[in-house]
């Protein structure tokens, strides 16, 4: 079962357009909110592990920014 979408299909649509697309269908715009749903969950359990490990249980920019930096490997 597929978990729900909290990023909306309109959301998906402008970054598209923005990518310079004239036309999006519905199928780019759910394959888009999937993949950047999951891959931003993936970034926050990691992002709640560094803070966890910090000894704080609120994770913040830093957390995020840091993860990004990680795996980016800058």
């Amino acid at each position: 079962m597929a978990k729900k979408l909290v990023l909306s299909l309109n959301a998906m649509d402008k970054i598209i357009r923005q990518a310079g697309a004239d036309r999006v269908s519905d199928d780019a715009k759910q394959a888009l909110a999937e993949t950047l749903q999951e891959r931003g969950i993936e970034l926050a359990k990691e992002a709640k592990r560094l803070a966890e490990h910090a000894g704080r249980k609120t994770v913040n920019k830093t957390d995020i920014q840091l993860v990004i930096k990680q795996e980016s490997g800058f």
